[in-house]
């Protein structure tokens, strides 16, 4: 039983994780086009809670992750499982560059155009479509 709560909570937290992934450079976009003081400051306020709680949430929605493939064994010796840890990684990486990011807008020094932002923002999506299609096809 604890498995598919495990399990259960691993979805729910992964979703919310997401929601900010998808979100936050969405705010970047908005940041890079801004030119009122009044509103970045609002937009930089938004960015810095959304940042905190996706990263509040990103750590119990991993911790899951690892203990339905470490503990219940989920993918164990399978090569999707190792293809979905990849993605992961490379998710949690997008994560902290978000973070750096905003350090770079908080002080001023952005030097990057809206439509980066709006490129950049795509590759959340890339992602979820890779790890889901990774766990539910298992091609390998």
């Amino acid at each position: 039983m604890a498995f598919l709560w495990i399990k259960t909570f691993h979805i729910v937290l992964i979703a919310a994780w997401f929601a900010g992934l998808f979100y936050l450079p969405r705010i970047f976009v908005n940041l890079a086009m801004e030119t009122d003081p009044n509103a970045v400051k609002r937009l930089l306020l938004m960015a810095r809670k959304l940042f905190r709680f996706m990263s509040f949430i990103a750590v119990p929605a991993l911790a899951c992750g690892l203990w339905l493939w470490l503990v219940v064994g989920i993918g164990s010796g399978q090569g999707w499982i190792h293809a979905k840890v990849g993605v992961v990684v490379l998710l949690v990486i997008y994560h902290g560059y978000c973070g750096v990011l905003l350090r770079t807008f908080e002080r001023g020094e952005n030097r990057r155009s809206h439509k980066w932002y709006r490129m950049f923002n795509e590759l959340p999506v890339l992602g979820m479509l890779a790890a889901v299609a990774l766990v539910v096809i298992k091609p390998f």
